[in-house]
């Protein structure tokens, strides 16, 4: 299948976060191409990629980062394609430098900025099958589905004291 998002991140050690934006993508069909694209030690790499992304058929990136977090900023500036920041979790900071320097970008830069960590890495693979499902029914479908059954568990299991 075409890759329709693009997965990025810093480093190979950003994968344990960024592998959940890929279990959502992959749970709700979305075809996914996964990267380490470095915005310090592989500019030229990091430019090309979001330069050549639309016209790859990739309609949404991904980028996750941490400490100084360029990437998804950097990428953004190259690229007419939606780009959903996730902040990783760094050590001296503990994920706050790089949530800030995503979610601070300068006007004209736009970088949808998620949580820090696990949830926004979840929530990036979700947005991203949202944003593609306004124009196709069936990750729309998907989304739905999702939906549904994350409403029916907590319907199923109200008292977390019966577990």
């Amino acid at each position: 299948m075409q890759p329709r998002v693009g997965v990025i991140m810093g480093s190979k050690s950003d994968w344990p976060v960024m592998e959940h934006a890929v279990n959502m993508l992959t749970r709700l069909g979305v075809a996914y191409e996964t990267r380490v694209v470095s915005a310090h030690r592989t500019p030229d790499l990091m430019f090309e990629y979001a330069k050549t992304a639309a016209e790859r058929g990739i309609e949404v990136i991904i980028a996750g980062a941490g400490g100084a977090a360029h990437l998804p900023g950097m990428v953004a500036s190259q690229t007419p394609v939606p780009v959903l920041g996730v902040p990783v979790e760094s050590k001296a900071l503990k994920g706050m430098d790089s949530l800030l320097s995503i979610a601070q970008m300068p006007g004209g830069v736009a970088v949808g900025t998620l949580a820090i960590g696990k949830a926004g890495a979840t929530n990036a693979g979700l947005l991203a099958a949202q944003i593609i499902g306004t124009h196709d029914s069936e990750i729309r479908r998907a989304v739905e589905a999702f939906r549904t059954e994350q409403t029916q568990n907590v319907l199923d299991n109200p008292d977390p004291s019966a577990e």
